[in-house]
């Protein structure tokens, strides 16, 4: 009995790495073909400078994407307002989320007035942020 514990051991430790490698190429084969497709991946950033304290001051934005940012649906309305904060709405709830964020480029990096941090990409007049689609909004 002890010897097919250690084989059971074995075999799942095994599984596991074969479960990681495969996760791997996976991901390669997925980002290969998205390639020759035409389709885009979404930019994450891993240089994100610690979480600001809300009080601190912001700096005057002057880039083209100050404004409103809207999902199809309107459920969500992402303000980027030009002194450098972000105001989001949810459904009826106004504020959902505050914070401050930062573009370099065409890409966002948020940090909301809890500590938690996010990024986006801009392409093409669009939005691409936590897995929603935003636009232009009024």
């Amino acid at each position: 009995m002890k010897s097919y514990n250690i084989c059971f051991t074995h075999y799942r430790r095994f599984r596991m790495r074969l479960n990681i490698k495969l996760a791997s190429v996976l991901t390669v084969l997925m980002l290969l073909a998205m390639g020759n497709t035409g389709a885009a991946a979404q930019l994450v950033t891993t240089d994100f400078p610690r979480s600001p304290r809300p009080a601190e001051a912001t700096e005057k934005q002057t880039h083209e994407f100050v404004g409103m940012w809207v999902t199809e649906d309107g459920y969500i309305r992402h303000e980027l307002l030009d002194n450098g904060r972000y105001d989001e709405a949810r459904g009826d709830r106004d504020s959902a989320w505050q914070g401050r964020y930062r573009v370099t480029g065409d890409i966002i990096q948020y940090w909301d007035d809890t500590g938690f941090y996010a990024d986006g990409q801009f392409r093409d007049g669009v939005l691409y942020h936590g897995g929603y689609i935003f636009y232009r909004g009024e």
